[in-house]
């Protein structure tokens, strides 16, 4: 069995090696869906050689710890909330664009948990991994902090080697000034870097046992926080700062001897950045006078965003954005006690609660599918239920491993050693506080306490009865059927990944500035092909609509025709099975006013309205809702001829546009339009 076991261990390796470093250019969102398919396909190989193990030792190898329940407990609660979900696909499979978080991923994550214990993985072999594949992600950052990122230089086939293919709208997507490297966002990657700064710590910490000095821990901790400074993370910044304290305070008490050492160490490694490139937090920064600079370009955060505001007055403060996002995960939480609105609905279920203040903010249109807190965003999509189970898990792992450190019986010697890992578990609760767990953080959220598990028992599990046992038939017809099944998710996980690359593709080519619907409407049935996902069957719709257009300015009205109904179809499939979902709604009321631009029929204009009104019931803070039923009023009112009805039609489309101001006082688009309609009513 020992060939078994180093194909689960070379597996989980490549599991936390490659799963910060993998991104490609070709999907919808580049960094989070590939590192989940990379996940999914890892635990079904991870899992399937575990399965042969027991099958070929005709022997149940399942390591019982002292997580199992709290864990279990936790998915059953995901489960229910699933079943119970307003929208159980999202809850299934993950937001379309996030996918981390969905039931699915988290079976994963359970599973790879029992199969770490179970077998003879080996954590510091793990943990050496993670420092590995950090350097990595520090180093492909690099570049782009000085201007010249790889991704563009990838993404252009080598036309392009500066930071230009990032949006410019906003600091997140600036490499030069805060670094997400393979990541994907800066808060990503600083949560990424805190976490393997305090593994960093428990190598360290070793080290410092044999009175040797650490040159190699040392100057890495060094890079890792600068590059937690590079990536302009508060949250990481303060999970830092915040375990350093701890960890120190504990050192002194325990190890008076090598407290001086270790302080040492610890404060250079932290005072030497800091100077060096400052914090990004103006109210620190401002008594840092650094006497050079690795780099040209030095603005802290602040600088950025006032930066930004001089350019585009208005921009909200994030955590004034957080805190009214907050409000409304508590009332979908309080709306919905028991089971949540659904595992990951967060972004439909938003709507229905959603603060009208938020309309008064700088992103009052952006979608938000997390609330940007783990355990909040947990409160409103699961629910009390979810809530408290995933709060007992977290909690029962820090209480039994406090009283497994520090208790009577403990030892010492392995103490803070051990400490240093749970510190790096409380930077994810710290981050996941302002913010939410993505893939990469959720591996260690799982993961660092099986590390622990593994470290403190080492030694004790029984090494007997793993023998190979002679094969029957029944073994053989056994390792058959999981042959058949892992292949079957293995087709599966790769063609949800190709799936995903032709809805790409059709994304791309409805944009404005390719508009070219022919071959998006293409690539999208290519995609539904290898995936029945609503979301591409949205894309289609709306691509159809569009290419409706197109046909008719063509005269092609045959064919508008049959365009039209395919693209109801699609749009109605959609809402058969998503009723409650705003945004399928907004797609069919977009979607009827393409028609009425086709065809000059009254009827594609009435049924718009109809989603309009079904839509403001779900989302009834939304300003865009009555400010598009003002639009199709005055549409309506232009076509009447009866001059009671148009005058009821125009009094409408007043109402709606006022309506769509008093929910968002500087609605600049329903400003225009009202403008407008009192000039064509005089």
């Amino acid at each position: 069995m020992k060939f078994i076991d180093k194909i689960i261990t070379y597996l989980f390796v490549t599991l936390f090696f490659l799963t910060p470093l993998i991104f490609t250019t070709n999907t919808s969102e580049l960094f989070e869906f590939n590192k989940m398919i990379l996940i999914y396909l890892l635990t079904i190989f991870i899992a399937f050689f575990w399965l042969v193990k027991m099958i070929l030792t005709k022997k149940i190898l399942f390591r019982k710890t002292f997580l199992d329940i709290p864990i279990l407990l936790f998915m059953l609660s995901q489960i229910f909330s699933t079943i119970f979900s307003l929208n159980s696909h999202v809850s299934f499979y993950g937001y379309y664009g996030r996918f981390n978080g969905g039931l699915l991923s988290i079976i994963c994550y359970v599973i790879l948990y029992f199969a770490f214990v179970s077998n003879r993985v080996s954590a510091d072999t793990i943990l050496k991994t993670t420092l590995f594949s950090s350097v990595f992600v520090m180093l492909y950052g690099l570049p782009g902090r000085l201007g010249h990122d790889l991704t563009c230089f990838i993404a252009s086939s080598g036309r392009i080697f500066d930071n230009s293919c990032w949006s410019t709208e906003t600091n997140i997507f600036n490499p030069a000034e805060r670094t997400f490297s393979t990541l994907g966002q800066p808060n990503w990657m600083g949560a990424f870097l805190a976490i393997n700064f305090f593994i960093g710590i428990y190598f360290l910490l070793r080290r410092i046992k044999t009175s040797r000095f650490a040159f190699l821990e040392f100057f890495y901790l060094l890079a890792n926080f600068s590059f937690i400074l590079f990536s302009r993370s508060r949250s990481a910044l303060g999970s830092v700062i915040i375990g350093l304290v701890v960890l120190l305070t504990y050192y002194l008490f325990s190890f008076k001897k090598r407290f001086l050492k270790t302080f040492l160490f610890l404060t250079l490694v932290v005072i030497i950045p800091i100077i060096a490139f400052k914090t990004g937090v103006e109210r620190i920064d401002k008594y840092i006078v650094s006497p050079t600079s690795l780099f040209k370009r030095q603005v802290s955060l602040k600088a950025v965003l006032k930066n930004e505001q001089s350019v585009n007055s208005g921009v909200t403060e994030s955590f004034d954005i957080r805190k009214i996002v907050w409000k409304g995960a508590l009332d979908l939480g309080f709306k919905n006690p028991l089971f949540g609105s659904g595992v990951e609905t967060f972004a439909y279920g938003y709507n229905f609660v959603r603060p009208v203040e938020h309309n008064l903010t700088s992103e009052w249109d952006y979608i938000y599918n997390k609330a940007h807190n783990e355990y909040l965003n947990y409160f409103a999509t699961t629910g009390f239920v979810g809530f408290f189970s995933y709060s007992s898990l977290i909690l029962t792992f820090l209480a039994l491993m406090t009283f497994r450190l520090y208790g009577k019986n403990a030892k010492l010697s392995r103490s803070t050693d051990i400490l240093a890992l749970i510190v790096a578990y409380f930077t994810i609760l710290f981050t996941n506080f302002f913010g939410f767990s993505t893939s990469t953080v959720n591996l260690f959220f799982y993961l660092i306490p099986a590390c622990v598990i593994v470290l403190l028992d080492s030694g004790k599990e029984s090494r007997e009865g793993n023998s190979l046992k002679a094969i029957d038939g029944y073994d053989v017809f056994a390792l058959l059927i999981l042959v058949l099944i892992t292949g079957y998710l293995v087709f599966a996980t790769f063609s949800y990944w190709l799936a995903d690359t032709y809805y790409a593709s059709g994304s791309n080519y409805s944009k404005l500035a390719v508009q070219d619907y022919q071959r998006s409407a293409g690539d999208l049935e290519k995609a539904l092909k290898f995936r029945n996902e609503p979301t591409y069957e949205d894309k289609l719709s709306s691509s159809l609509a569009y290419l409706s257009v197109y046909a008719t300015y063509q005269k092609q009205n045959d064919l508008a025709k049959k365009i039209i109904d395919y693209s109801i179809r699609y749009n109605n499939d959609t809402l058969k099975k998503f009723p409650k979902n705003v945004y399928f709604l907004r797609t069919k009321a977009k979607n009827e006013y393409l028609f009425y631009q086709a065809t000059s029929d009254a009827k594609y204009l009435l049924r718009g309205l109809d989603a309009l009104k079904q839509a403001e019931d779900l989302a009834p803070t939304d300003p865009k809702m009555p400010y598009s039923m003002s639009i199709y009023y005055a549409l309506l009112s232009d076509i009447e001829s009866n001059k009671v009805k148009k005058d009821e039609l125009r009094d409408l489309s007043l109402k709606m546009v006022d309506q769509s101001l008093l929910l968002k006082k500087d609605f600049q688009e329903a400003i225009v339009l009202k403008k407008e309609l009192l000039s064509k009513y005089k």
